[in-house]
């Protein structure tokens, strides 16, 4: 038995689809089929229900899950433990992180707590191109932090109501588009029978699960153009002319200042996040925990010290 086969099958019981779990995990669908029927082999009865769509655990599969869960955990925590102890080599936070967080409010924050004369050595774990995947990366073991946006409408936060949190700030993300020579937006949002062109996020993305209930509720017209899992990618986009996108506003200050990307549409239409910096369950290393002491009392400060 591999590791990878347990590492495969909980990353398919989150997704529930072949597909997407494979490129989760970062192989073919053909591969991932085959180590599940591996790991089921091993095993010993069937841990999936292939018959149904979306697929399903069976009744096996639910009860092996929660074992799986576990022993990933233990491997990894005991893998850490003696790396920890045995390894001579410098101490590195892993950060599991959003790729505009990564961008805008990360160099932000390690500035903040390093201010005071600490100075911490760190580094971003794979990227992965779900929000999902981020996740999984705190839930699996394979980090000691997870920076992430936060938004009651994501249902994947649930994941991580065991796992300490801080609020660390708030980000305002806003529908925005190129401006005319006039400077008016090039693009509107708008109930009517034309639709607008529209850049959308992935479905993966933690900003699809959001938007997408927001543009159904408001009854909004659009056309979507454009998809990346990517907000600067996005971005790109807008100011190129070819839609209305949601972009933070922290990864557009130039943009907006210049009136490159200007409102295409009215500020109910905005999106508030929380920003929030998720610890592994037990710290992994004192390294970590002297990290978190300082993160703790920057949360304390005023919410949006970083806007400042």
């Amino acid at each position: 038995m591999e590791l990878k086969w347990l590492e495969d099958f909980l990353c398919l019981s989150q997704h529930l689809n072949f597909s997407r779990a494979a490129n989760e995990r970062h192989v073919t669908q053909s591969a991932l089929s085959r180590r599940i029927k591996q790991l089921e082999a091993w095993v010993g009865v069937p841990l999936v229900d292939r018959s149904t769509y979306p697929i399903r655990l069976t009744l096996a599969g639910q009860s092996f899950l929660a074992r799986a869960h576990d022993a990933v955990g233990l491997l990894t925590h005991a893998r850490d433990e003696l790396s920890a102890r045995y390894t001579p080599m410098m101490e590195v936070l892993s950060f599991a992180t959003l790729n505009t967080l990564s961008l805008t409010f990360f160099p932000a924050l390690m500035a903040q707590i390093e201010k005071n004369g600490d100075n911490f050595r760190t580094r971003f774990s794979d990227p992965h191109p779900s929000f999902l995947g981020n996740v999984s990366t705190l839930l699996n073991g394979n980090c000691d932090f997870l920076l992430t946006y936060a938004h009651p409408l994501v249902s994947q936060m649930d994941n991580l109501k065991n796992f300490p949190y801080l609020s660390l700030g708030y980000e305002k993300v806003i529908p925005v588009c190129a401006a005319d020579a006039a400077g008016q937006p090039m693009h509107r949002l708008k109930n009517g029978t034309l639709p607008t062109e529209y850049l959308r996020y992935r479905d993966t993305t933690f900003f699809a699960q959001v938007l997408d209930p927001l543009v159904e509720t408001r009854g909004l017209n659009l056309n979507m153009v454009y998809e990346n899992g990517m907000a600067v990618g996005l971005k790109a986009m807008a100011v190129s002319g070819q839609g209305v996108a949601w972009i933070p506003q922290s990864l557009m200050p130039d943009e907006w200042k210049r009136g490159i990307l200007v409102r295409a549409g009215q500020e109910e239409y905005d999106l508030d996040v929380e920003i929030r910096v998720y610890r592994s369950q037990r710290f992994r290393t004192d390294y970590a925990e002297r990290f978190w002491r300082r993160a703790t009392t920057l949360a304390a400060k005023d919410i949006n010290w970083w806007q400042s």
